[in-house]
């Protein structure tokens, strides 16, 4: 994995808020709707919008839109390769 993927990684790591929403998407065990990780969370929809940006441009989240909705769910294989990347440094 390349230098600046883990940096962006990292960086999507350091805010709690991000942190919870993935720990929310991981319990789900598979995945969770915008709405329903707003109502978990007890932040706005937009801030929870920015920080699943975030997140997905890290490639930590995978959204699937299903209509008019879109649902998360968190890139096991990114997170390997992340780790796995941490402890070979």
């Amino acid at each position: 994995m390349e230098l600046k993927k883990i940096e962006r990684i990292s960086k999507a790591l350091g805010d709690v808020n991000r942190l919870r929403i993935l720990k929310a998407v991981q319990a789900s065990e598979s995945r969770l709707e915008c709405t329903t990780i707003v109502s978990l969370l007890d932040l706005s929809q937009p801030s929870i919008s920015h920080h699943i940006k975030k997140l997905v441009d890290a490639d930590l989240l995978q959204p699937q839109k299903e209509g008019r909705f879109y649902y998360y769910s968190i890139n096991k294989e990114v997170m390997e390769n992340y780790f796995k990347a941490l402890q070979s440094s």
